[in-house]
């Protein structure tokens, strides 16, 4: 499958930007040298009200930003998990994305600054995720929102983190979730599905980054634990609906179109859809990518319709 033109564009722009790969570099260099894709995803076109907090999480307090609109309340609420292999990204890298969300559903968005690896390994950034998770459930209301119209999302291992949110939230019985949106989520860390080898190299996220960000996070636990990788989980019966984005040209395409298609066969109510030619990250990059837009608006309009 060929790159889209306007992706292979925005890969050689990166290109230029001249970084080492990501394998052969410390955490902390790729976390402080993590500024091109925030750059290409550029500041908010609506900026909403952004309000910075923390809430109580079992590895100590975690950062949050709420982002609520001027818009007549109670709103729907969405917890955003950022994305970064588990070992970098931050509250900056998903503002943009979550200020379009929050003013155009319009909703309440959360984003959660989960702790990262390796410093924190599996399942601590989880952990992390259902914690935040059950405290806007708990406090909706106070930031404008209605917990009854809670939603889950993220990109990549955000997406993961959503699915073991939804996952935990079912099987202790609360807080209800309505709806989850996983953009190209990180499901299977075996990593052996074709796209892997299709697209293990060349496409921005490579074979050898997954490698590393697998083995900072797991340190050791097994990649089949339904935590890690939710495609191996025994039962998605019960889950909330769900809308699985992938892109064409992605190494985790595969493992997000199965796992989309294990919701379905456990009777979950699910959208996949892929975005052909695209890569792993084009989602937020509505300045240079058609297809960027595209998905923004599907997942706007989707939200909406979810969480009515």
């Amino acid at each position: 499958m060929p790159l889209d033109p306007q992706a292979r564009a925005q890969l050689d722009r990166f290109a230029v930007a001249g970084a080492p790969p990501v394998s052969t570099q410390t955490p902390e260099v790729v976390r402080a040298g993590f500024v091109a894709m925030n750059d290409a995803v550029g500041p908010p076109e609506e900026p909403v009200p952004v309000t910075a907090a923390t809430v109580p999480g079992p590895g100590g307090d975690i950062p949050v930003r709420v982002h609520r609109p001027p818009a007549d309340g109670p709103l729907p609420v969405v917890v955003w998990f950022h994305g970064g292999g588990f070992v970098i990204g931050d509250l900056d890298a998903c503002q943009t994305v979550c200020q379009r969300l929050a003013a155009r559903v319009p909703a309440v968005v959360v984003a959660v600054g989960y702790r990262l690896a390796p410093e924190h390994r599996f399942p601590a950034a989880l952990d992390d995720a259902v914690a935040a998770t059950a405290w806007v459930a708990d406090h909706a209301a106070e930031l404008g929102g209605d917990p009854a119209r809670l939603a889950v999302a993220g990109d990549s291992a955000g997406g993961n983190l959503a699915t073991g949110v939804a996952r935990r939230a079912r099987d202790a019985g609360g807080p209800t979730i309505a709806f989850e949106l996983l953009v190209y989520p990180v499901t299977d860390c075996t990593s052996s599905l074709p796209s892997h080898r299709e697209f293990g190299s060349g496409y921005l996220l490579d074979t050898e980054t997954l490698d590393w960000f697998y083995d900072h996070y797991l340190g050791g636990a097994d990649p089949r634990d339904p935590d890690a990788s939710p495609l191996f989980a025994a039962d998605l019966s019960g889950l909330p609906p769900a809308l699985v984005v992938t892109a064409g040209c992605d190494p985790l395409r595969d493992e997000g179109e199965a796992y989309a298609g294990r919701l379905r066969e456990a009777g979950v109510p699910v959208t996949a859809t892929r975005y052909d030619g695209m890569f792993h990250g084009f989602y937020g990059l509505d300045r240079h990518l058609d297809a960027a837009g595209r998905c923004t608006a599907q997942t706007v309009a989707t939200l909406r319709d979810a969480l009515a």
